[in-house]
């Protein structure tokens, strides 16, 4: 492996670590947005709208102002003027819903916030919200379900989307002179992402600065949307998010309830906390959207894909638009003679803007995708397996590049092994242990391999710690240990003398946390930044009447905390005490090269599933699920393989549990814990996951791709392919309830 400073060098890294900020969960040191308190405090509690579209006319303030405690009541007609962010991505200040908060009396949605209570307390400012009355115009012709509009025939329903659309070779013909066809049409429910950590902000002013504690995935987006919002530089805002309770993409970019506490807290003069309620996360902070889709494939009588039509569609708001290009990955998954055709639409409905969620898009994609391989295998009578090996791509099938790294090939035969797969009897129901009838069923994992620009800070201390900053953060996925150990590994400083900073806007411009590029992205800047701080220690140490003087630069290196070269060495620590400093710091950047252009980065996956279907109670379960995935190198096997395991319990809730529900009146009423259905411990069952160690040297000089989304795509389609297994019945839409089941 070469690094940017042309030197050959492997890293000793994949060591399995506890987390390093373990034992401040566990005694409750971390502090979480929620956590803080400061001086002088008040909350916010919003009010929402209880109608689903229409016009808000009027809010009756007057018994809510005379509750005790309450500060004041902001709404459309006492907000401050404002300027909606330029919500760009490239700009790096995209919000979640563009709109702001009360900008007019439009309302797009059941729990659009129509005004924000400030009281001394979080009870009275409660209290006194549920006693503001709201008067509308209510508009009864509104959509929540993008299910009415399909007609079950042709094409899916919505206005096509034209960048989403892209067509290789001749999909058409290729597809009429197919020996054998599918041609079916699959869905996929909304999900909530869940979190256990509700939104939060607790914004304070001093003078014409901002800060603002949140529990987001994207500290630097929020600062660069608040300073445009507010018509401030960037330097002014600090957004701080050092621990989060989980975000799957709902924290991503900033909510309104962010906006609305900072003016409050600015009108004020004082700090402004607002929590949002569990129900409010449900009805105004994002979704999985519904997603409808119609997946064409075309064989010959062999098993060679000749042919794939990819159509998606999904929801979009009035609110926010929001494209999770459902069919976008299918185009780089399987060598069909390169005949492909995709397409994605969206439909307005009236809910909040959706907004990525764990594996965005692909994982919806790939359950209508894999699945439908499923059923083309069927139809050939040939093993799933074996159809998907046949059609391998051996360069990326859209763009025609090699692959930067691809053992799809080691993936399918590692987990088949270990699954035991040989052993599946392909006549469905022919499986039996009891009661129960057994099901296995198959996918193949894939997720692209990103990687975005980042500024990272490294200090030498004279104490012998070295802190490394950086202004990304940590969901809870274990960014704080894999920068320890690789700030270890670059350094020679034992990990518990790392003092790694993250969560801070202030911090050297990080990524997000989303889309499972951030290992890829911070450790080539935390790398960079150690060279810089190397080469102020090594100006310092060959200046005249130093350890080194004389000593050409370039032979000093870096081991185990000291400088050395030659029979020459001095500690860091005795070079700064030598030179009375305290610190001595670099800072560097990182970005992606042209290879981009040269190679096509992607990690793929294989995962088995074992289903068990008692239909004397009714009872559908996961028993068994193996899977494989290639990620490079995974610089924390310990907290990768946890990720994978996450992905794969959230496939569960995707293909058996989650969906939110409406009733007639567009009120979502299962928008709590009680209600919305989630894989808990006991639907649990047996995971087994293995990494390939095969270190993507041309994706970042430590070999690391993301790990964060792959494990949820393919789950949900090897249960349904499973279920066909088990029982014979095809269903394509989930989740797949028991009533589904049960019915006819």
């Amino acid at each position: 492996m070469t690094t940017d400073t042309g030197k050959t060098r492997e890293y000793n890294l994949s060591a399995e670590k506890p987390r390093i900020d373990g034992t401040l969960k566990l005694t409750g040191g971390a502090d979480y947005a929620a956590d803080r308190n400061l001086p002088n405090q008040t909350y916010g509690y919003p009010v929402t709208s209880t109608i689903t579209k229409g016009r808000l006319v009027s809010l009756e303030l007057d018994d809510a102002l005379a509750m005790p405690g309450v500060l004041d009541i902001f709404h459309h007609d006492n907000f401050d003027q404002l300027s909606r962010s330029p919500n760009s991505f490239a700009e790096e200040n995209l919000t979640s819903e563009p709109r702001l908060p009360f900008e007019d009396n439009e309302i797009h949605y059941q729990g659009q916030y129509i005004a924000l209570v400030v009281a001394d307390t979080f009870n009275h400012a409660r209290a006194a919200a549920l006693k503001v009355k709201a008067n509308y115009e209510r508009d009864d012709d509104f959509l929540t379900d993008i299910k009415s509009l399909d007609s079950g025939e042709g094409d899916l329903p919505g206005e096509e989307q034209p960048g989403d659309a892209s067509s290789l070779g001749d999909a058409d013909s290729a597809l009429k002179g197919a020996a054998v066809t599918v041609d079916q049409r699959y869905s996929i429910a909304q999900e909530s992402h869940s979190v256990m950590e509700m939104h939060t902000s607790v914004a304070q002013w001093e003078n014409d600065m901002l800060t603002i504690y949140e529990s987001s995935q994207g500290v630097v987006f929020q600062r660069n949307a608040l300073s445009k919002i507010f018509g401030i530089p960037p330097e002014k805002v600090t957004v701080i998010s050092h621990f989060i309770g989980s975000g799957f993409g709902g924290k991503l970019f900033m909510w309104p309830h962010a906006i609305m506490t900072a003016v409050a807290a600015r009108r004020l003069g004082r700090p402004v906390k607002t929590v949002l309620s569990r129900q409010q996360e449900y009805l105004a902070t994002g979704y999985r959207p519904t997603s409808l889709q119609r997946v064409r494939l075309g064989a010959d009588e062999s098993g060679k894909l000749l042919s794939i039509h990819h159509d998606g569609c999904n929801e979009s708001s009035p609110a926010g638009k929001h494209d999770d290009t459902v069919s976008g990955a299918t185009p780089k998954m399987y060598d069909c003679g390169g005949n492909v055709a995709v397409t994605n639409r969206l439909v307005d409905v009236n809910k909040c803007p959706p907004c990525p969620m764990r594996a965005p898009g692909e994982s919806s994609g790939n359950f209508a995708l894999e699945t439908a391989l499923d059923e083309l295998a069927v139809k050939l009578d040939m093993d799933p397996l074996a159809l998907r090996k046949k059609n391998f791509a051996d360069a990326d099938p859209a763009s025609g590049l090699p692959w930067s790294s691809n053992h799809l090939q080691e993936c399918w035969d590692n987990a088949a092994s270990r699954f035991g797969w040989d052993k599946r009897n392909a006549t469905p129901g022919a499986m039996k242990d009891g009661d129960e009838i057994i099901g296995y069923g198959m996918a193949t994992q894939s997720w692209e391999a990103m990687r975005q620009h980042c500024s990272a800070r490294v200090g030498f201390r004279a104490d012998g710690s070295l802190m490394v900053a950086c202004g990304t953060q940590d969901i809870g996925t274990g960014t704080y240990t894999i920068v320890a150990q690789t700030a270890s590994e670059l350094t020679g400083i034992p990990i518990e003398m790392i003092d790694v900073r993250l969560g801070d806007s202030s911090l050297p411009s990080g990524p997000l946390s989303g889309g499972s590029f951030a290992t890829s992205t911070v450790l080539p800047a935390v790398s960079a930044a150690t060279r810089e701080a190397l080469s102020q220690l090594k100006t310092l140490a060959t200046a005249e009447g130093g350890v080194f003087e004389n000593v050409d630069a370039d032979s000093i290196e870096l081991e185990n905390a000291r400088l050395v070269s030659g029979d020459k060495s001095v500690e860091i620590t005795q070079l700064l005490k030598d030179n009375q400093l305290g610190l001595i710091d670099g800072e560097a950047s990182a970005r992606p090269g042209d290879e981009q252009e040269q190679y096509s980065f992607r990690s793929f996956g294989a995962v088995f599933v074992e289903v068990r279907w008692d239909a004397g109670i009714s009872r559908l379960r996961v028993s068994r699920v193996v899977s494989t995935v290639d990620i490079g190198r995974a610089i924390n096997p310990m907290t990768a393989r946890n990720q994978v395991e996450g992905g794969i319990v959230m496939g569960m809730g995707m293909g058996l549990f989650e969906q939110s529900e409406f009733d007639h009146s567009g009120y979502p009423y299962n928008n709590n814990l009680a209600d919305y259905i989630v894989p808990v411990n006991a639907d649990m069952p047996h995971i087994d996951v293995e990494l390939l160690d095969y270190p993507d040297y041309l994706h970042n000089e430590f070999g690391a791709r993301g790990v964060g989304e792959i494990g949820l795509t393919g789950i949900a389609a090897a249960i349904s392919n499973a279920v066909y297994n088990a029982t014979g019945k095809r269903l394509r839409d989930l989740p797949i309830s028991i009533e589904k089941m049960l019915a006819p």
